[in-house]
């Protein structure tokens, strides 16, 4: 696959992502895709895939380097037109659902899954707690010393940024209560993971520890 062209925190985790594709994916969705990065890994594990996102700039750049098998839509996961309900075995949403009201992103999300598929989601809440900035704390110098072995760390011109109106336990809380089964880790630099099944055929999937890549770094 070779190195990405730029690393920041959220490209960080799409190896856990892309742990998280079920064996023999035929159709995944990534949204929030900005400028096809990970819409592009996926292109790797899935037979078909499809990246939205808002910003006409983004799909642009998206486009310029597009995968046979991937699709890119200017749009809204939120508009319940856009895609195709039901229609995704595997559906991505990184650092993308704290843009909305969670409950309104995670029924949006939940509604482009085939019964059967996954939402993975990697997200990004608020502190809150004394333990909430002790953790946060301890990724700060797993971050400094990624972003030296990786060429510093960048973000793609133009991409939306907005803080997270959740702190850490609201979103545990609200994961487990709207996807009911989930799984919620928080991981080092700044982010969770969750993990979530949709009701439905199960198929070669393993859900419990899947296998997602432990921390580079200390």
């Amino acid at each position: 696959m070779g190195r990405d062209p730029y690393w920041n925190h959220n490209v960080h985790y799409h190896r856990a992502v892309l742990a998280a594709v079920p064996h023999g994916c035929r159709t995944a969705l990534d949204a929030g895709c900005g400028d096809g990065l990970l819409a592009r890994k996926l292109a790797t594990r899935a037979e078909a895939v499809t990246g939205i996102d808002r910003s006409p700039e983004m799909i642009r750049r998206a486009r310029a380097r597009q995968p046979a098998n991937v699709t890119y839509v200017t749009g809204d996961y939120l508009d319940g037109t856009a895609l195709t309900e039901d229609g995704y075995d595997f559906v991505s949403a990184v650092a993308v659902v704290h843009h909305a009201p969670f409950e309104d992103a995670l029924a949006a999300l939940t509604r482009l899954v085939t019964p059967g598929g996954r939402l993975v989601i990697v997200g990004l809440a608020r502190n809150h707690t004394r333990l909430d900035w002790l953790i946060s704390a301890c990724g700060l110098p797993a971050s400094r010393l990624l972003a030296r072995l990786r060429g510093g760390k960048r973000d793609p011109d133009g991409m939306p940024l907005a803080h997270p109106p959740l702190h850490w336990g609201e979103v545990r809380a609200a994961a487990r209560r709207l996807l009911p089964g989930c799984h919620y880790r928080r991981r080092l630099l700044w982010r969770y993971v969750v993990v979530w099944d949709k009701p439905g055929v199960v198929w070669d999937k393993p859900v419990v520890g899947w296998d997602e890549p432990r921390e580079s770094g200390p």
